[in-house]
């Protein structure tokens, strides 16, 4: 590695989610994995920790660097209980909160060079602190003062974007306007360039109703102002295909076609990255000013505290996030 002054050597900083899920387990896993390959600290209660994973408690990023082949780098942020596996306490909720916001200080600092996020249980933040985001994602924009920003979920095998996300199905018709797809194609687009490296993406977008409306017989979006909005789009230089039957869109040759797809809501998007690369996929966040990645998975209640939750996913998102940096 190069001096510890160099953006390279900045670690990438995991926040700790529901303590008492399995993200301070995989979170552990993954950097017995990933040690001596690139930097990482965890931000969170030390207590919450597997007993069996050594850790140091640091009081500077730098140290990092050394102290993170032999034990996992640890900046701790205490809470207000301990965490009993697939049971969440409302005495953590705030501190689940408090530690995504400084580790997004953290990052914008440049303190790190990216953030990882560990699960979080929505129910339990609003239980316990009245959280008020349906998600993640929101509260991540909501710190960065945004209004827009596109879920990616990437694995090796697939990039597929969302157009809506945690909202009913019945409202994704009202949601899914022609501003709205454009705002998403252009943040999906860019993210691509800025922070994958790729110089002209190839999005393939999805249909909103089934075969793509099949000339209006099945619905009439696409006919209406999805083809419009695409072919004005191509006309300013985007590179884009569709709108493509969902049900076609995503076996293998298809993919070879494309650099990423947006499709039109949540289950639309992650059924097929689930279906192709359940344990390695990973959640990314475009359009904030800094980077952000996290497992593609929940708490998972049932089997924290157990040690055989899969850290696949998790190590993947830190990988793709220090890669992301170098770019």
């Amino acid at each position: 590695m190069t001096s510890p002054d160099s953006f390279s050597d900045r670690p990438v900083v995991i926040s700790c989610g529901e303590p008492s899920g399995i993200g301070p387990e995989v979170a552990a896993r993954a950097w017995a994995k990933l040690a001596g390959e690139l930097p990482v600290v965890w931000l969170g209660d030390p207590r919450h920790l597997p007993r069996d994973i050594p850790h140091v408690v640091i009081d500077r990023m730098d140290h990092a660097l050394s102290a993170g082949k032999d034990a996992l780098p640890v900046i701790a942020h205490p809470f207000m209980a301990d965490a009993v596996p697939g049971q969440p306490d409302p005495a953590n909720a705030q501190g689940v909160i408090d530690v995504i916001a400084r580790g997004v200080a953290m990052v914008r600092a440049g303190q790190a060079c990216a953030l990882t996020t560990a699960p979080i249980h929505k129910k339990a933040l609003k239980d316990g602190a009245d959280f008020a985001y349906p998600g993640h994602t929101e509260y991540l924009a909501a710190l960065a003062d945004i209004d827009d920003v596109v879920m990616m979920l990437a694995s090796d095998q697939l990039r597929v974007v969302p157009a809506t996300i945690h909202i009913a199905l019945d409202q994704v018709p009202t949601a899914l306007t022609p501003a709205h797809l454009r705002r998403v194609i252009e943040i999906t687009a860019a993210g691509l360039q800025r922070q994958f490296g790729i110089a002209k993406p190839r999005l393939a977008i999805a249909g909103l109703n089934p075969h793509a409306g099949e000339g209006g017989t099945m619905g009439r979006q696409e006919c209406d102002w999805m083809i419009p909005l695409i072919r004005d789009m191509q006309a300013e230089g985007y590179d884009l295909i569709g709108p493509l039957p969902a049900d076609t869109m995503f076996h293998a040759a298809a993919r070879a076609r494309y650099d990423a797809a947006i499709a039109m809501y949540h289950d639309q998007a992650l059924i097929p990255i689930k279906t192709l690369d359940f344990d390695r996929g990973v959640n990314v966040t475009l359009g904030l000013p800094f980077i952000r990645t996290s497992p593609d998975h929940g708490t998972a209640f049932d089997i924290a505290g157990q040690n055989i939750a899969n850290p696949s996913s998790m190590i993947e998102a830190i990988r793709l996030a220090y890669k992301m940096a170098q770019s």
